[in-house]
């Protein structure tokens, strides 16, 4: 198999597993990841630095690549903020009686896995993660090779 495919299999088998977690359980997450971006920003601040060394773009490019101990703690913040929305998944949004009965509920359930591409743009990794956590759904995210370093040092501080 391809390395993307064995990403995506493991990504829909983790969201099979995350699809059943309580709010609770979600949030506690979310919060252990954003505590995690705040402890180790200078681990993040250095492989940034790297990426942005080796940048050879635009200017404005290089804006949105470059993080600062601000924009970390900003995307710290953004994860605090999604545990504070309410948990999507199980809503009911509508539903109805058929003549014969039966009862029709719709309710809101996790996609499976999200795919995202981005480019040099750090932040959307924290973002992206959050959000698919959020609703019950697994994420293969695929960013810019101009931010490799740090996407990684992001992943695996909160993982």
């Amino acid at each position: 198999m391809t390395p993307i495919l064995d990403q995506c299999q493991a990504a829909a088998r983790a969201a099979n597993q995350w699809a059943m977690a309580l709010t609770d359980q979600k949030n506690k997450v979310l919060h252990a990841m954003s505590m995690a971006l705040r402890h180790h920003v200078d681990t993040i601040l250095l492989a940034n630095e790297q990426d942005c060394q080796l940048f050879k773009g635009p200017s404005g490019v290089l804006d949105r690549l470059t993080l600062t101990k601000d924009r970390i703690h900003g995307m710290a913040d953004g994860m605090d903020q999604v545990i504070d929305l309410s948990d999507p998944i199980g809503e009911v949004v509508s539903g109805w009686v058929r003549p014969n009965g039966l009862q029709i509920t719709q309710r809101r359930v996790p996609l499976g896995v999200v795919g995202m591409i981005y480019e040099a743009r750090p932040n959307v990794t924290s973002d992206a993660i959050a959000l698919c956590l959020k609703t019950g759904n697994g994420v293969v995210l695929r960013g810019s090779s101009s931010a490799i370093r740090t996407n990684q040092a992001i992943v695996e501080v909160m993982r």
